[in-house]
């Protein structure tokens, strides 16, 4: 879309903003907005009227709300923060402020709301700027910029100061032109959401054909044709009838574990460094050496624990959902050492191929199993026992047949990946479409006027009611 643009400029005396239209004039936040509006308003409310309430996890990064929450004014008026319909709020603590977490507050039980004290809370002044309008502020670059570079505090604890969004200057268009810009934004990002959720759902399609690819090949055969037999087993169902169903204890020549010393915070960097692998190195099924952590020089490396070509990496404790994960090392990592996390099983190359096998514990039938047998008393953390592990039934053809099952999969989700990965970037280009037509419209950059209706324009109260 080629938008006109305003038919004269000023200089904005922002650094980094740069021209605005002529009549835009520069505002600071704290004279269009009430900051942090005081409780004291609730004063002839009963204390037991139910009302919204908001953690941070029920604020959307894209602005949404969830609204399930409630309590009694009571249970939050001290130690929370209170805002009520109209209120715009961002969150000031990394990373929710740069990942965007902030709404314009709507549909709150009996209009009002509390909420983490992460929250700073913005009031419009009616004759100054809409709720909409400041909310799109909020949300683009330009604000998002500063308010990150504003940003004291260390670590995940940094937060955007109080003082910046009171004393942040921004260029405010009059309120019909606001009107304008805020039914533009609304039109056009819907738009641009609709197609970001369709590349989303092609990609949840192709992880789901993914899967299933992997699972019938490894739990069926690559032959459809292929007589069949009941494995004996519930949940695995039928198998190819030549193929066998052992106990995996049954393929393997070694399992151990390894050590999990106190080490850097970042990776190796150097071919004579030496790592300490992580437990996520083997999440989604696909060996990554990168997930490693550095072993500080006063520790002397253990070359015992070092991965070889064909070591078979299973997670011994992570969350439901990825423990057990299990993937294949390609080739050899002399610097690169088992974790404590991680069982390594070497497994008898005469009977099974480390690939094939890591492809079959992906599956949804082994995973299942995986999941049943994990314990603990935390979802966060679940271990699983080398015993559930070693004594997991797996179908099992011979090791010419995974070498072709292995080959057909290479092939198959090589072509699901790429087409995974041009998704992808459609939606990394959708989302920096997204952000610079918003950028443009609320600083001046192009004139949306004359795409929306003039009626709306000279009567804004039809959109405002």
């Amino acid at each position: 879309m080629s938008l006109p643009r305003y038919g004269e400029y000023k200089k904005s005396e922002l650094s980094w903003l740069g021209l605005v239209p002529a009549h835009w004039p520069i505002k600071r936040i704290r004279y269009v907005a009430d900051l942090n509006p005081s409780k004291s308003e609730l004063a002839g409310y009963n204390r037991n009227t139910v009302v919204s309430f908001l953690p941070m996890e029920a604020i959307g990064d894209d602005g949404s709300l969830n609204l399930d929450r409630t309590r009694t004014i009571a249970e939050v008026e001290v130690g929370y923060t209170y805002f009520r319909d109209g209120d715009v709020t961002l969150a000031k603590i990394t990373p929710c402020f740069e990942n965007g977490k902030g709404a314009l507050i709507q549909g709150l039980r009996e209009g009002i709301g509390f909420g983490t004290t992460e929250l700073i809370v913005a009031r419009p002044k009616s004759s100054e700027v809409l709720g909409p309008m400041l909310n799109w502020i909020f949300r683009s670059p330009g604000f998002r910029n500063q308010g990150e570079a504003s940003m004291y505090g260390a670590g995940g604890q940094k937060r955007v100061p109080d003082n910046f969004l009171r004393d942040f200057a921004w260029p405010f268009p009059p309120i019909n032109e606001q009107i304008a810009i805020i039914a533009f934004l609304d039109r056009e990002t819907a738009k641009i959401d609709t197609l970001i959720a369709e590349q989303r759902k092609l990609i949840a399609v192709l992880a789901e054909k993914r899967e299933a690819t992997v699972s019938q090949a490894v739990t069926k055969g690559l032959n459809a044709n292929a007589p069949r037999k009941n494995s004996g087993v519930a949940w695995l169902g039928e198998v190819p009838s030549h193929w066998e169903v052992v106990r995996i204890k049954r393929v393997i020549a070694s399992i151990e574990q390894g050590w999990s010393p106190q080490c850097e915070n970042f990776p190796i960097s150097l071919p004579d460094e030496w790592g300490v692998l992580k437990v996520g190195c083997v999440n989604g099924g696909v060996f990554r050496p990168m997930e490693n952590k550095k072993l500080p020089p006063g520790l002397e490396p253990v070359p015992a624990y070092s991965l070889k070509r064909g070591d078979l990496l299973i997670s011994r404790a992570n969350t439901r959902e990825l423990v057990g994960s299990a993937a294949a090392v390609g080739t050899d990592f002399d610097n690169l050492m088992l974790c404590d996390k991680l069982y390594r099983l070497r497994l008898d190359n005469a009977r099974c191929t480390p690939f094939y096998l890591a492809a079959y514990l992906g599956t949804p039938q082994a995973r299942s199993q995986i999941e049943l047998d994990a314990t603990g008393a935390s979802s966060s953390m679940l271990n699983i026992g080398q015993s559930a592990i070693l004594d997991l039934l797996a179908p099992m053809p011979s090791v010419k047949e995974q070498n072709e099952i292995r080959e057909f999969l290479r092939t198959e989700t090589e072509r699901l990946d790429t087409l995974n990965v041009v998704a992808e970037r459609a939606i990394v280009l959708l989302k920096e479409r997204r952000s610079a037509l918003i950028a443009a419209a609320v600083t001046g950059q192009i004139d949306v006027r004359g795409v929306m209706s003039p009626a709306l324009i000279e009567h804004p109260e039809v959109l405002a009611a």
